[in-house]
């Protein structure tokens, strides 16, 4: 999953020959998961069509401040609006024109209408013949957009449609679309930091056919997961066995079966990750002996002789030296009590108290209602929501704590 997915995009064409390069683009965003809106200028029409990227883009296609409707009724674009819905402003083509008109503030069609009024970051692509791109007037223009805050693409070398060779080509639509996801995982709070999240169960073998599990579905460690890289940060996710799914080239997913397994797995990584937030529903015990047969129903009872698995959380509690730890307690009674005391003996910074007591709380659910204790023993409530919104919740707090720190 791109960071791309689910953002709105507003892409603005000018009137240049790369022009034809922008159904690409079109098509590319869409394919990662963005909503894409185009704003042409009129001139542009004359290069791409507004029927291609209508198509392509699933959207109308804006170049005028009116559309003619039925029996000539006017239907008014808003730049306003165009500029308030976007998440991010991408101009490209953007010929020496419209970066001059850009850079001083000219407003004379729709497009510069809607730049002047967009409140999310603006990338803009140049495209023109060589001494076009050159010329001290076009380099001011760029130099003064970017003192703006607007974010330069700058294009490639090669043959030009007039024939000279050299800077002025529109970067390719692959390249844009990697300088902006890439622009954007920086400015993200956690970007260059590693986050270790475990999910699901562990599975604890009695014979070949037969385990000790639990009903864990792993839901919330994969949440947890996707925000994790959502907010730029490279993600070790440690998981039992789970139908959970994730996509995001952030997230490097590790498959463990048994407790001992995910031990060693966060073990190996713990030493190098900034935040580590164990919400795997880990066994605590498991079978002293493993039949390497199948057991067979020969008696009436059965006893299984058990020992403790190794307490993951509680030995990375021992060794963390700057890493942020944070635990789960599932508890059925003395939620609150049975927490902090967890929190305190495995020396946590936060600890995550859900109760099997909260409907809608706990294993198999879409759903959680979380207690986050700190180790000073503040405490936030939060009220009953999805997965996703609990994960955010989370990493809120382990923000705010990290960013009050330094």
């Amino acid at each position: 999953m791109s960071i791309l997915s689910g953002k709105k995009i507003l892409l603005g064409v000018t009137a240049g020959i790369a022009a034809y390069k922008t159904a690409h683009l079109v098509r590319l965003f869409v394919k990662l998961g963005a909503q894409v809106k185009v704003v042409m200028t009129p001139a542009a029409k004359d290069f791409v069509t507004p029927l291609t990227l209508s198509t392509l883009s699933k959207n109308p296609v804006y170049s005028t401040f009116f559309e003619k409707g039925e029996e000539d009724n006017e239907e008014w674009n808003s730049h306003v609006d165009l500029g308030l819905w976007a998440d991010y402003m991408l101009i490209a083509p953007a010929t020496a024109n419209t970066l001059s008109k850009m850079a001083n503030g000219v407003c004379d069609n729709l497009l510069l209408a809607t730049y002047l009024s967009a409140k999310c970051k603006v990338y803009f692509a140049p495209a023109m013949d060589l001494d076009m791109y050159q010329h001290p007037a076009t380099k001011h223009s760029i130099q003064k957009l970017q003192s703006f805050g607007n974010v330069f693409i700058p294009p490639a070398s090669g043959e030009l449609a007039s024939g000279l060779v050299g800077e002025g080509r529109m970067e390719e639509p692959e390249n844009i679309v990697s300088f902006i996801e890439n622009e954007i995982v920086k400015g993200l709070p956690l970007y260059n930091k590693k986050v270790l999240i475990t999910a699901g169960p562990t599975y604890e073998a009695i014979d070949p056919v037969r385990f000790i599990g639990n009903h864990s579905s792993g839901k919330m460690g994969f949440e947890l997961a996707k925000k994790a890289a959502n907010l730029g940060a490279n993600v070790y996710l440690i998981t039992g066995n789970t139908n959970e799914k994730v996509s995001n080239s952030l997230i490097k997913r590790i498959d463990v079966v048994s407790a001992e397994e995910m031990y060693n797995e966060v073990h190996q990584y713990f030493g190098t990750v900034d935040i580590a937030i164990l919400s795997a529903a880990v066994a605590d015990y498991k079978p002293k002996e493993v039949a390497e047969n199948k057991i067979k129903k020969a008696c009436d009872t059965m006893t299984i002789e058990l020992v403790k698995t190794h307490d993951i959380l509680a030995s990375l509690g021992k060794i963390k030296t700057n890493q942020f730890l944070v635990g789960f307690a599932l508890e059925t009674n003395n939620e609150l009590e049975n927490a902090i005391v967890k929190l305190k003996k495995k020396n946590l910074d936060l600890i995550v108290l859900n109760s099997l007591q909260d409907k809608g709380a706990g294993f198999k659910k879409d759903t959680n209602k979380v207690t986050i204790i700190d180790k000073l023993e503040n405490i936030s409530e939060f009220s009953l929501k999805s997965k996703a919104e609990v994960a955010e919740d989370i990493f809120n707090v382990i923000l705010n704590k990290i960013l009050c720190v330094k």
